[in-house]
């Protein structure tokens, strides 16, 4: 269920692209899209916590999320306000029960992320305490379903490029997945947050849900999936040895390589029914 006490929040978005002039290799100019690239400061009860470099497509969410991931606060419920001043290039956070973050902020780790991501606190020890469900099931006709909607989705990096993409989506069918939300940013640890913060607005149960990425599939996409239960995780990219040990710790099923009808299950291949009849191979 959503928030009982939903913050109030700006609604301060911006724009996804902008338009500027090139010039092709015969020197014609060329009017062409690029992303936007914004800096965010994030103050917590006034405190700085951290500078994010963002597409600005849904700053509310990212503040949300990204205080969600880092355990930097309990539940959704405990924060009373987000405002975006793009002015200012902040975002403020108020709760309604300060906590002490000073042991938190004192151990941060710099993640592989895009653009650098940072972890606060002892997240990895925190991940030995989860618990995702072992009773779901993916079929392989489902993820080629999600792959292909994915592919035809209409995306910012279509027009302008240099973004990353993260999508949350359920089953529908036997053969059938939908994207529930898709979220693109400068950074994919962003896009993920933001995906974050929306599922604890609104109150989304991930613990039956997909979650992929167009990035490559390091410790922090795992950790970071792993917090909002969700049990699969598809990439296109490839994936990191820390990625891949820590999927393995927690149950994960982690599918890298997925285009068109092709995978690689690297973990947690309990969870996969295959359906799709597969060739077979020449005498």
């Amino acid at each position: 269920m959503a928030a009982e006490h939903r913050p109030v929040l700006t609604n301060a978005a911006r724009p996804a692209t902008y338009d500027v002039e090139a010039y092709n290799e015969r020197g014609e100019m060329v009017p062409t899209a690029i992303a936007g690239e914004h800096p965010l400061t994030l103050y917590l009860d006034k405190r700085e916590i951290v500078t994010l470099m963002t597409l600005g497509h849904a700053p509310e969410a990212l503040a949300i999320g990204y205080l969600r991931n880092q355990r930097l606060v309990d539940a959704v419920d405990d924060i009373a306000a987000v405002q975006v001043d793009w002015e200012t290039q902040s975002v403020a956070v108020t709760t309604r029960k300060q906590k002490d973050l000073r042991d938190k902020m004192d151990k941060r780790t710099v993640t592989t992320g895009c653009g650098q991501g940072t972890v606060f606190g002892d997240l990895m020890e925190e991940i030995d305490q989860v618990k995702l469900r072992d009773d779901v099931r993916l079929t392989d006709s489902q993820l080629f379903d999600l792959i292909e909607k994915v592919r035809k989705h209409e995306t910012i990096y279509k027009q302008a490029g240099a973004v990353h993409g993260c999508a949350l989506a359920r089953t529908t069918g036997p053969a059938a997945a939908e994207i529930m939300m898709f979220i693109e940013d400068v950074g994919r640890h962003n896009a993920v947050d933001a995906i974050a913060g929306i599922m604890w607005l609104d109150g989304i149960d991930g613990s039956d849900k997909i979650f992929y990425t167009t990035g490559r599939l390091t410790s922090e996409m795992v950790i970071k999936c792993a917090q909002m239960r969700i049990p699969f995780l598809v990439s296109r990219s490839g994936l990191t040895q820390m990625g891949h040990e820590i999927a393995s710790k927690v149950g994960l099923t982690m599918l890298g390589r997925a285009s068109g009808k092709h995978y690689l299950a690297f973990t947690g291949q309990q969870r996969l029914v295959r359906t799709t009849p597969q060739p077979t191979a020449l005498a």
